[in-house]
């Protein structure tokens, strides 16, 4: 599930959360209340992270060098991953000890018609951000489930801004119920408790991010359609006669590396050989664009071979 790198939603969420964190600065100053400091601290935090993203986007598509033979694609996978960093550390754990202190050191919450009023403004912001996300994302998501396309999408910006605005919104309602219940019961307490509650949320969706965005930066080989296509193209039922064994690795989000050993008749010649491969090159790209380097080893299958081990790089003509 390789896709683009969603630039309209990330623009859509920086420009939405510019101007939430400015208004909650301003509702802060005026009314006191923690809920509006920490979300104001999430939203910068959020801006942060989606120019995190640009700059991954823009170094990746830097040319390959001799010391970087395969490009720099993966650079979207580190800066993807420093945005779980910055929305654990920056949003979460600050949200945490700002409502920690709130409960610990209460003061009266004032003009609380300022926090309701960019709170409201905010869940706005945020919803136009969040429908452009979704909207994208439909787009490539296909079949799958929501959780399905956050763990298998190829590109992390979509997953990270989709779960960056689901995390604001609901953030934005538990600062929304942590004001309501100050007003109502009295008591600066119930805006602590919203804060911490907001902290824990960050923390959670900043794990998840940071568990997604490392088996990226680990790296993980097509999914299962993409596998399945390009066995099927390999296999020309004259010269290539089955694949034995193949490996697949993103090499980025848009660039997959093939690295298979195809078996081959034994009284293939050279130059009959040469070709084969040269086709099922072509074969492959038509049939999965973003395979960018393949490599095609050829061999002579045999079943006694295969039947010797599970190591496919044991023997020749292993499976």
């Amino acid at each position: 599930m390789s896709a683009s790198g969603g630039t309209k939603a990330i623009v859509a969420a920086l420009g939405s959360n510019l101007a939430i964190a400015v208004s909650k600065f301003v509702a802060f100053a005026l009314s006191g209340s923690s809920s509006m400091l920490a979300e104001g601290v999430h939203s910068v935090a959020d801006s942060g992270n989606q120019f995190l993203l640009l700059l991954g986007g823009k170094r990746a598509k830097r040319a390959a060098t001799e010391e970087h033979p395969f490009g720099y694609g993966r650079e979207r996978y580190v800066y993807g991953f420093l945005v779980s960093i910055v929305l654990f550390t920056v949003g979460g754990v600050f949200a945490l000890y700002e409502g920690y202190e709130k409960i610990s050191h209460p003061h009266p919450l004032e003009n609380w018609y300022w926090p309701v009023g960019v709170l409201v403004f905010a869940v706005l912001a945020e919803g136009f951000s969040f429908r452009t996300a979704i909207k994208e994302s439909n787009e490539l998501r296909g079949r799958h489930s929501w959780v399905q396309f956050v763990r298998r999408a190829k590109a992390p910006e979509l997953p990270v801004v989709l779960l960056e605005d689901f995390g604001a919104l609901i953030g934005l309602v538990l600062a929304l119920l942590g004001v309501g219940l100050t007003l109502a019961t009295g008591d600066s307490v119930w805006d602590g408790v919203g804060t911490m509650c907001i902290g824990a949320l960050l923390v959670v969706i900043a794990l998840v991010l940071a568990a997604e965005t490392k088996s990226l930066l680990l790296g993980e080989s097509a999914g299962p359609e993409q596998v399945a296509k390009i066995r099927s193209v390999v296999v020309d039922g004259e010269t290539v006669t089955r694949v034995i064994h193949m490996r697949t690795l993103h090499l980025g989000p848009e660039e997959l590396l093939v690295a298979a050993k195809i078996a081959v008749p034994g009284d293939t010649t050279a130059q009959q050989v040469a070709e084969a491969i040269d086709a099922a090159e072509v074969r492959i790209r038509e049939a999965v664009p973003i395979a960018r380097v393949i490599y095609l080893e050829p061999d002579v299958y045999r079943e006694s071979a295969a039947a010797a081990g599970p190591d496919p790089d044991a023997t020749p003509g292993g499976r």
